[in-house]
């Protein structure tokens, strides 16, 4: 009746379902012959509807039962395909992911294991190169970090008995005197990771073996002296994940060995994982869903894990999209991003520091804010960075060109160990005269002289800009007219050499939101401000909120959303000439 009735209602082809999982709680004893026949019985039913709980939880107890039995390929199949491409929200039907879960699990129990799970993932994006259905990857992304929770459920629920946060970040004094029934404890000491010339004392080795059905877990642990470091005022706040994990490998080691299942279930849904970074559509949407971290502690300290998982953040970092490299930063100031954690020093660190510098690369090429980005690698991770161009990497010399260029370092003798690093290497060699060289060229740029007022004829392009910012001396200069030129953002690295600078007119350039970003950060005295007609957009107007000397500001014909310039209003308590015509905020 539910097949044939004409009706179009959803409890209609409901209730025989519900039935069903009714009878099948009140019928135990069935033998697995028996499941199958009502699998098979019911599964026209299933082509346009999910199935209820109790139904999930007995197709999830064949899935680990027989999970090689057709009827996982030739019934479950279309249901699983059905759940990932409609179901909106797993909070509220955990049962339908559970049972997803597992029947991802059953296909890698087959004979050509993960084989059969990739043409099952290709199958849910499609053969083209963007998938029709969007709900498809959070979905498995959802599935996955549940499994790979389920992995280390046991240390989760022991969270109660061991160490705080704060505990671990202090070390605890008398572990011994805390007898819980543990299969994890963290136990470190906090080492000064910042100061180089902190003495140890002797190292006194001691060795925590637990186990559990599951996991067994060994830390070895290794007592130091705890030098004094100087404390913020926010000392007596629970430090973040990384710093709790960021231990040197000479004070401890800790590996953490999971059981059979457990170990194929994490290597199964972390493979998964490593297939979606794989297509370029998904990448974006995968970046944004993994930025926070959405991993258990236990699963950062364990070393397969972070292993199989940097293959995700490597394709991250090659991707030349800032909307997804952007993404290896930290979600908000105060806490570490999947940056910090695979930078040298870091817990997922396993290499000399190559994907560190594929991280930096990327990200300066796109972070507007050069040199608080500096800045912050000068302060936390100097040490790499010098050891890296010592080694003779290119993207690091750079770095320390530009620290060297844009002041970073205040430190006589820290400047001079830079120098002495650069000179060591033919590319650092090169790459420092040719900074010498811009610094000459700086001061005379500079130096007090020449016009007030300067005008560039219509069609100039960047190169002609150089070439005349390079001529002589231009530090009397306070208001320069771009004014239909064919200048790009590129020409921003010689605006912002302009000390004087308070006027810039750029109208009907292709002056875009990268030379934007860059004016921001170095123009900050600029009080004339002309885009009309230029191809910025709201993601480098925003920007302009640091800008707090501007007091006009031409907008008109660009693409500046209401909401952008609200938030400039508010942020810019100098601005008293605004032309927004012919733009949304009109």
């Amino acid at each position: 009746m539910a097949l044939t009735s004409p009706l179009q209602d959803d409890s209609i082809n409901q209730a025989p379902l519900e039935i069903v999982s009714k009878l099948l709680s009140e019928n135990t004893n069935l033998t697995t012959q028996e499941h199958e026949n009502i699998i098979v019985a019911i599964a026209p039913l299933l082509e346009n509807n999910h199935p209820p709980p109790d139904l999930c939880e007995f197709f999830c107890k064949h899935c680990r039962e027989r999970p090689r039995s057709m009827v996982v390929i030739e019934v479950f199949t279309p249901v699983v395909q059905r759940i990932l491409k409609h179901n909106m929200d797993f909070g509220k039907c955990p049962r339908l992911r559970l049972f997803t879960q597992e029947y991802i699990l059953a296909l890698n129990e087959l004979n050509a294991g993960m084989e059969v799970v990739k043409k099952f993932i290709q199958s849910m994006h499609g053969p083209t190169g963007h998938c029709p259905h969007p709900r498809v990857l959070p979905n498995l992304v959802a599935v996955c970090l549940a499994a790979i929770y389920s992995c280390y459920e046991e240390f989760i629920n022991s969270r109660d008995n061991s160490p705080s946060l704060k505990e671990i970040r202090n070390g605890c004094q008398q572990p011994c005197d805390r007898k819980p029934t543990l299969p994890l404890r963290l136990l470190h000491p906090s080492p000064d990771l910042v100061s180089q010339e902190a003495t140890l004392s002797e190292a006194r080795l001691k060795s925590v073996v637990v186990a559990s059905s599951e996991i067994h877990v060994e830390v070895e642990h290794t007592s130091t002296a705890k030098p004094a470091l100087t404390a913020s005022a926010g000392n007596d706040s629970e430090p973040n994940l990384i710093d709790c994990l960021m231990v040197s490998p000479a004070c401890s080691t800790m590996s953490i060995e999971l059981g059979p299942q457990a170990d194929r279930t994490l290597g199964c849904y972390v493979e998964i994982l490593k297939l979606l970074s794989d297509y370029d559509d998904w990448r974006p949407s995968l970046a944004s869903l993994l930025q926070p971290i959405p991993f258990p502690k236990e699963a950062l300290a364990h070393e397969k894990f972070t292993k199989e998982l940097k293959y995700v953040i490597q394709r991250f970092a090659e991707d030349p999209r800032q909307e997804v490299h952007s993404c290896l930063l930290s979600v908000r100031a105060g806490k570490d991003g999947w940056f910090q954690l695979y930078s040298p020093g870091g817990v997922a660190c396993d290499d000399d520091g190559e994907l560190f510098a594929s991280m930096v690369h990327i990200l300066m090429g796109s972070c507007y804010k050069t040199k608080k980005f500096l800045l912050s690698l000068a302060e936390n991770k100097l040490g790499p960075c010098m050891l890296l161009a010592l080694r003779g990497n290119q993207t690091m010399v750079e770095i320390l060109c530009l620290m060297l260029e844009y002041n970073i370092i205040d430190n006589k003798d820290t400047q001079l160990q830079i120098i002495s690093t650069l000179e060591s290497t033919a590319v650092g060699k090169r790459m420092y005269e040719q900074l010498c060289d811009r610094q000459r060229e700086l001061k005379e740029l500079q130096r007090k002289g020449g016009p007030t007022r300067l005008t560039l004829p219509s069609k100039s392009t960047d190169a002609d800009l150089a070439r005349l910012l390079s001529s002589g001396s231009f530090g009397n200069l306070e208001n320069l007219s771009l004014a239909f030129t064919n200048v790009t953002s590129a020409c921003a690295e010689h605006l912002i050499k302009l000390p004087s600078l308070k006027q810039l007119n750029l109208w009907s350039t292709q002056f875009g939101d990268a030379g934007l970003r860059l004016l921001s950060e170095h123009l900050t005295m600029l009080q004339v401000l002309n885009l009309c007609e230029t191809p910025v957009t709201d993601a480098g107007l925003l920007a302009l909120s640091s800008m707090k000397s501007l007091c006009s500001l031409n907008m008109n014909s660009t693409k500046l959303s209401a909401d952008t310039y609200e938030d400039l209003k508010a942020k810019l308590p100098n601005l008293k000439e605004v032309d927004v015509r012919y733009t949304e905020a009109w």
